[in-house]
């Protein structure tokens, strides 16, 4: 555990910022532009004017963010998700490293706890944290919150008894998508889902229990058979079984997600996908949370990302110019470079979702013409071009959300990204790819046009 601890409050209160509505309201339907507001996670900086509602439960969120930059960067985003959702939802989100919060925690003061990268280590927190459960506590788990083997041993009542799950065994690597299957649709976490959904990008665990064999332990959702093989890495691929993903307990207010796991760049520390991209995924998260706050219903989630139907912009943050397609040319091999904003249709692009999370970007010139990584390369500065679409890996990106109101665009092949080589601002400079390293070279304001 940290000894230095921090602590935000989120409270619930509607915000209309930069575009992007974090209230589920008429006044929302205005909204163009996908610029992320920060105003839900300084809480406390909201005024009277704010407050719409008295929140209608508390959550409490505990992390370490110690260990493994994947893990931190999904604490990082999920304090700004988490803080979006509390306010689309009306209930009141903090997030805190202070894991003896946990000591003498009763339900009277948060409804709902979630652990989300580690379990609680000293013998208080313990006790305090079984204590709360067993008193009609809420509880939502996520990845590495079950993680235990040999070496940190197994704490019998939470292992065995709240999750069921026994000792880590196997892991997949490089994390990737999944096809998940319901297991169970009348859950109140599950109702709105399909009966198969793609997740965002995780790691995925495997256990030493079979969970199939627990009476009390209800699976929500496990790896489809389609998914596999599962993971790219020798030695960390699934071929088959059954994988289990996410999961209830008939005997506590308790769910389980094994992901919470981003793809990195561990050079830079920059984070290469969202957990939160999969609309299905996100509708399960609010929807089990609000179960778990006794408020079971359809919960809303916040604009993550570009809607597949619509066209847009791309603004640079660095440059304030727009990705184009040069001279408005539609042609095979036509540079994609940054130029002067305007209203031209070879400054418009949309966002077509391919597989695995990912995205084709056709220009609005001519949609058969993508964003295309010249010579199929994975190398520094390799230029940016339109081509048309033929499936290839140079030709798909992930759209990951900085929750600031840009995005950063990761290829698919090379795991680099959109890039104003030199943070230039002049007219003309062609775009290439390059290591994600988090400048505003690589961050783009998306605006519907």
């Amino acid at each position: 555990m940290l000894t230095s601890q921090r602590t935000f409050v989120a409270r619930s209160f509607a915000s209309y910022a930069g575009g992007l509505c974090l209230a589920a309201s008429a006044a929302c339907a205005g909204s163009q532009d996908f610029a992320g507001s920060q105003e839900s996670t300084t809480g406390e900086q909201s005024t009277t004017e704010d407050v719409i509602a008295a929140p209608a439960f508390n959550v409490l969120a505990l992390y370490s963010g110690s260990f493994d930059d994947a893990h931190i960067n999904f604490e990082q985003e999920a304090a700004v998700w988490f803080a979006q959702v509390a306010a689309l939802n009306n209930f009141s989100y903090t997030q805190s490293t202070n894991w003896n919060l946990l000591n003498n925690l009763t339900t009277s003061q948060f409804q709902v706890v979630m652990f989300l990268d580690d379990q609680p280590g000293s013998a208080a927190q313990r006790s305090g944290f079984q204590r709360y459960m067993e008193n009609g506590g809420g509880f939502f788990g996520f990845h590495v919150t079950a993680y235990n083997d040999n070496s940190s041993g197994v704490w019998p009542w939470f292992h065995q008894t709240l999750l069921g799950t026994g000792t880590f065994q196997t892991n997949t690597w490089i994390p990737s998508t999944a096809e998940l299957k319901v297991e169970t649709q009348s859950h109140p976490s599950t109702l709105r889902l399909p009966s198969k959904f793609t997740s965002a990008v995780s790691e995925w665990y495997s256990w030493q229990n079979d969970l199939r064999q627990n009476a009390n332990i209800t699976i929500l959702a496990s790896v489809d058979p389609s998914s596999f093989p599962l993971g790219t890495q020798q030695g960390n691929i699934w071929t088959s079984g059954f994988r289990p993903i996410v999961w209830t307990n008939k005997n506590f207010k308790a769910l389980y997600a094994n992901f919470g796991h981003n793809w990195m760049n561990y050079s830079t520390k920059v984070g290469l996908s969202s957990t939160f991209a999969s609309d299905d995924q996100d509708h399960f998260i609010i929807d089990g949370l609000l179960w778990l706050g006794g408020q079971a219903r359809a919960g809303a989630i916040p604009s993550t990302g570009p809607s597949a139907s619509n066209w847009y912009s791309l603004t640079n943050k660095a440059s304030n110019k727009c990705v184009d397609a040069r001279n408005g040319a539609s042609a095979n091999g036509t540079a994609i470079q940054q130029f002067t904003c305007g209203s031209g249709l070879g400054q418009q692009f949309q966002f077509q979702t391919t597989s695995q999370g990912n995205v084709r970007i056709n220009n609005r010139l001519n949609a058969a013409e993508v964003l295309d990584v010249t010579g199929v390369s994975q190398a520094d500065n390799a230029p940016l071009q339109l081509w048309s679409f033929g499936n290839g890996n140079n030709q798909q990106w992930r759209t990951v959300n900085q929750y600031n109101g840009f995005f950063r665009i990761v290829s698919k092949l090379s795991s680099k990204c959109l890039t104003v080589p030199n943070s230039s601002t002049a007219d003309g400079v062609q775009l290439v790819q390059l290591p994600c390293n988090g400048s505003a070279s690589q961050d783009f304001k998306l605006t519907q046009k």
